[in-house]
């Protein structure tokens, strides 16, 4: 309807809403697409942002996520390829991620091992008082502290199969600070014959204003991908991209990509491959 009286060429969805705690995935309710279809008639426990997901998808709009919980549960996943509609997400990577990603990149690019992540964070706006909630909360916690896993994981001399930073974030709600969020952030990382280097930084990061921009540009890099088609030598059919739309994963913390995707999430490998299909 929207589409319609507006007289618009087309619509993408794109979801600013409160984070969601995690929801599970269960065999028989989202984990198909049939079954998350059947599910979400049948009235059963779906969270809002993945029922706006469905919705999208079936009147064929992209869809964004710009909060950090799994809207896109597998079912949506399996939906948006058969309907071939664009899905992103999750997590508007604006300050403090962002940050922390390029910085994470630098030291294991220059062989220095990183042992410890400490990430505090308070803020009064309304995203900080509903991530008071510890459900809420987990779902923020995951996201933030899952970005520097690829750019660990992709170092094999510096970390084991299993070998990470300890990781730890905490976020707190105080009202009389508003959205201008106070971000505090202590890496140690080890360095010769033994020794470590600590850095400590604070950050004041005015919450909207820094995701206002990524949201604008997260919805033209998706239009305009929309209009991309492209072919290759081992395949002269002119094609269009996934419908998990990786090509965004500079603008997310953690980054949506089709199951199996080699990728980094790493900042400047992200702005390359969006230079790289543009060039």
């Amino acid at each position: 309807d929207f589409k319609e009286t507006s007289g618009v060429d087309k619509v993408i969805v794109l979801w600013t809403a409160n984070t969601e705690r995690f929801c599970d995935v269960v065999p028989g309710l989202n984990d198909t697409a049939d079954n998350l279809l059947r599910a979400i008639e049948r009235g059963l426990e779906v969270s809002p942002s993945t029922l706006f997901a469905v919705a999208s998808i079936l009147e064929g709009c992209a869809y964004i996520n710009g909060s950090p919980q799994n809207t896109f549960v597998p079912g949506a996943v399996e939906l948006a390829a058969q309907r071939r509609v664009f899905i992103c997400g999750d997590d508007f990577k604006s300050g403090q991620t962002k940050l922390k990603s390029v910085l994470v990149d630098f030291w294991v690019g220059a062989g220095l091992k990183t042992k410890s992540i400490v990430s505090y964070n308070h803020l009064g706006n309304n995203d900080g008082k509903n991530l008071s909630a510890p459900q809420q909360f987990r779902s923020k916690e995951i996201s933030k502290s899952n970005v520097v896993d690829d750019t660990v994981q992709a170092n094999s001399i510096l970390y084991g199969p299993q070998d990470k930073p300890d990781h730890c974030v905490v976020i707190k709600y105080v009202p009389y600070v508003g959205d201008s969020k106070r971000a505090l952030d202590e890496y140690t990382s080890e360095i010769m014959m033994g020794g470590t280097n600590t850095i400590v930084i604070h950050n004041t990061c005015e919450d909207s204003l820094l995701a206002s921009p990524i949201i604008l540009d997260l919805a033209i890099l998706t239009e305009l991908c929309q209009r991309v088609t492209f072919c290759t030598e081992a395949d002269p059919e002119f094609q269009g991209f996934h419908s998990v739309l990786s090509i965004v994963a500079f603008l997310c913390k953690a980054p949506l990509v089709p199951e199996g995707t080699p990728v980094v999430n790493a900042l400047f490998r992200q702005r390359s491959c969006i230079e790289n299909i543009l060039r």
